[in-house]
C-alpha cells in the first residue's frame, strides 16, 4: 500500500472538520470585537472559568450556553456548531434525561 502525502487543501479540510472548541471561541471573540476569553466571558455572562475549561476540553459547549452565544452573536445554532467542527445531523438524547430520580 502506498502513502500519498495529504495537500494544503485536504489538510485544511480536515482541520476544519474536526472537533475544535477554539475556534468558535476564538470567531465569537473577534465577531464581537473583544480583547481576551475574559471579555467574551463577561458578554456571555459566564464565569471566566467555564471558558477556560471549554478551551482547554474540560468542558463540552453545552446547550445554554450555546443558545446564549446565539443570542448574544445573533449566528445560527448550525453556525456556532459548525465553527467549532461539530457536523452531526442528528442528536441523540439519552432515556435518563427523561426520567424521574428515585429517591
Amino acid at each position: 500500500m502506498m502513502n500519498t502525502p495529504i495537500s494544503s487543501h485536504d489538510n485544511a479540510a480536515l482541520e476544519k472538520n474536526t472537533y475544535d472548541p477554539n475556534r468558535l471561541l476564538d470567531a465569537l471573540i473577534e465577531k464581537l470585537h473583544l480583547k481576551n476569553d475574559a471579555a467574551l466571558s463577561r458578554a456571555l455572562e459566564v464565569a471566566p472559568p467555564v471558558i477556560s475549561k471549554i478551551r482547554h476540553r474540560r468542558l463540552p459547549v453545552g446547550a445554554s450556553l450555546l443558545i446564549r452565544m446565539h443570542e448574544v452573536t445573533h449566528l445560527s445554532i448550525r453556525e456556532l456548531r459548525e465553527l467549532m467542527g461539530d457536523r452531526r445531523e442528528k442528536f441523540r438524547i439519552s432515556d435518563k434525561q427523561f426520567k424521574p430520580k428515585s429517591s
